[in-house]
Order: structure tokens, then C-alpha cells, then sequence
């Protein structure tokens, strides 16, 4: 265990306060005006070119707000090898932008070398943990840097997992020293799709290991929710993401938004809301977040039914 795994220590990289994603619709309404966000999270595949409007923009934004690079496409769960193209590209855009950190996402994205532009679930065993540790540390070790990754919305869950995703979660971060990045919406929509403890990911992630938290709309189709990113964040979402804060203190905050991408200031509100819980949280004590029976967030999600498993 390192120092990073005992409750009550900060946050391990810089605290940024809340921001936005950097999206294509919103370049013209930062270059003329600014924006009222305290920092931008670019996805980094958007940005692996050597010319264009799209880099020439993120450097002139980088030279007035802190930037983060979000990947999509590192796929640290695949059985494929590592694709060192990939992380060539990732290394120099990381070298051109100086990002305040890099994350991408715990799961798998292609199979064979295709690509297959999903985030793609992983099964919660040992062997999965053990394979995915292996790889984190080797991308660590390639971009001299620890990465933090983002636990993902699922719609399935594999039978022969042998662990809650909350382990697996907190154990690939302290096995292989890596960070992690919360998306408080894929919490609540899991936690939805599949009939469980939406308060369970918060309470059992390590406080130290929590670099970032993702804030985002999703949609409800009935029989289950879709971390669809095209709506304003839930109030249920809202009430999750003030525990997480009660329980990690002040967290650098994103708000995503790329489906019916709105005006940039209507994102930017979404943004203001998580300064002002970011500004008023304060972290409980022991009694608040200890054992025992932990207080239900306010319409928290019951059962729906069962997703299809995995066989």
C-alpha cells in the first residue's frame, strides 16, 4: 500500500476546478471571447495530426487554460498487442500540449487491429486484472507519466466475473500505481442498468487515486439508461457527484457534452454548478462515510431488469 491508498490525502495531481470538453462546435466562441471554464479536456485521437485548424486551436487554447488529454482508443483491455503507433502519437501530442495529465478508459476497444469505436466491457476476474496491470505499467513506462482511466457504462455483465467492478477498479489502480478518473453519470446509469448501489464505486475508490471527475447527461429508454452525452446532467447524477466530493474533497471536474452539442455557455453553466459544489463540499468524517449502513443517495435507482449476460 502507498500513501496514495490512505483516506484523507489530496488529490494526486493539480486541482483545476471545473471545465469543459473541447468541442469542435465551440472553437470560434473561445477564440473570440474566452470561456468562463477553468480548463479543457481535448480528446486526444482529434488532435493526432501534424497541421490543421483543429491543432493550430488547441495550442492557442493551451496557451490560456490548462488542458487535459482524454483518449479513446488506448484500449488497455484488449488481448492485442499494444499499438506503439498509437502511443508515438499520444507521446507527441503529450510533448506539444504539456497536458496537466492524459486518461483514457478501463476497458477494450478492438480486436484483430480493428478498431472498433466502442468502449467495450471487460470481465471483473484475476486474470483480467492481472493482463490489464501488466499493460498499464508498460504504457506508463512508455510515456514516462502515470495515466489515469475512467471506469465506463456497461449494458452487460459478464457471468464469470469473480468480483464487484469497485475491486476491480481500485485494485488496478494500486497494482499498477496508476490514477483514476471517475465518471460519476456511468456510476449512476450502471448502477441503473443493472440493480445495484449506485454509492458503491464512490465509497470503495482509494480517495488518494481519484485524479478526475466526469460529469455528464444520459438517456433513459426504459428498459435501461444511455450514457448518451446529450442532455444536461440529472439531478440524481447531481446528488452522486456531491457525495463523491463530500467524500475526495475538491476534484478537478469535466463536464462532457457531444450529442445536440448546445451553445457554449449553456455547457459552461453545467460547469458553474460543479464549482459551486466544488466550493461548498466539505469532506465528512469518519462517522459519515465509515462501515455500517450507508445513507442511499436520494432517488437512487432501483432494480430494472436484468441486462443480457455475457457467456
Amino acid at each position: 500500500m502507498t500513501d496514495l491508498d490512505e483516506p484523507g490525502v489530496g488529490p494526486p495531481v493539480s486541482f483545476l476546478g471545473a471545465g469543459v470538453g473541447l468541442r469542435t462546435r465551440h472553437f470560434d466562441e473561445i477564440l473570440d471571447r474566452g470561456s468562463t471554464a477553468g480548463w479543457f479536456e481535448a480528446i486526444s485521437e482529434n488532435f493526432f495530426v501534424e497541421g490543421g485548424r483543429p491543432l493550430a486551436v488547441l495550442d492557442r487554447v493551451r496557451r490560456d487554460f490548462p488542458v487535459v488529454l482524454h483518449g479513446v482508443s488506448l484500449s488497455i483491455g484488449s488481448v492485442d498487442p499494444l499499438d506503439e503507433r498509437y502511443l508515438d502519437r499520444l507521446a507527441a501530442l503529450a510533448r506539444r500540449v504539456a497536458p496537466a495529465w492524459i486518461s483514457d478508459h478501463l476497458c477494450w476497444t478492438g480486436n484483430g487491429g480493428h478498431n472498433l469505436h466502442d468502449l467495450l466491457p471487460l470481465p471483473w476476474t484475476e486474470e483480467a486484472l492481472d493482463h490489464v496491470v501488466a499493460r498499464v505499467c508498460r504504457v506508463q513506462d512508455r510515456l514516462g507519466r502515470r495515466i489515469a482511466l475512467e471506469n465506463v457504462s456497461t449494458y452487460l455483465r459478464f457471468e464469470h466475473s469473480t468480483m464487484p467492478e469497485e475491486v476491480f477498479v481500485s485494485e488496478v489502480a494500486r497494482r499498477a500505481d496508476c490514477l483514476v478518473l471517475l465518471d460519476v453519470n456511468n456510476a449512476w446509469v450502471n448502477a441503473a442498468n443493472h440493480g445495484v448501489d449506485p454509492n458503491r464505486l464512490i465509497d470503495a475508490l482509494p480517495p488518494g487515486r481519484v485524479a478526475q471527475v466526469h460529469l455528464a447527461g444520459h438517456s433513459d429508454h426504459g428498459t435501461h439508461l444511455l450514457d448518451s452525452h446529450d442532455h444536461p446532467v440529472t439531478e440524481a447524477v447531481w446528488t452522486l457527484y456531491e457525495r463523491a466530493i463530500r467524500r475526495f474533497g475538491p476534484i478537478s471536474t469535466l463536464v462532457e457534452w457531444d450529442g445536440d452539442v448546445p451553445p457554449l455557455f449553456r455547457v459552461e453553466a453545467e460547469a458553474e454548478r460543479a464549482r459551486a459544489i466544488l466550493a461548498t463540499a466539505s469532506r465528512p468524517g469518519p462517522a459519515d462515510l465509515g462501515g455500517g449502513d450507508r445513507p442511499a443517495v436520494a432517488n437512487a435507482p432501483g432494480p430494472r431488469p436484468p441486462t443480457a449476460a455475457a457467456r
